[in-house]
């Protein structure tokens, strides 16, 4: 028997990260594939917006823009391998 609870925490990252590189919160290192924060105020408040309307299946409104901050948290503006 399955049970629905809360998404998988990689599902819930990968959802973060796919609403983040939408909005143009973050973006991809070109030559190793890093996400990169963008520190553009504007894609972040979207992104929020985003997660608080339309949270991924499973996920609270606060949950959903939680997962989004602890991403952005995670996500440094340079490529570890670039430096």
């Amino acid at each position: 028997m399955l049970t629905r609870g809360r998404p998988d925490f990689r599902t819930v990252d990968r959802w973060a990260i796919e609403l983040l590189l939408q909005v143009g919160a973050i973006h991809k290192c070109d030559h190793h594939g890093w996400a990169k924060d963008r520190a553009d105020p504007d894609a972040r408040s979207e992104a929020f917006r985003i997660a608080r309307e339309q949270p991924l299946a499973g996920l609270s409104p606060d949950q959903a823009v939680a997962a989004v901050r602890e991403t952005l948290e995670a996500t440094g503006d340079t490529c570890p391998e670039c430096e």
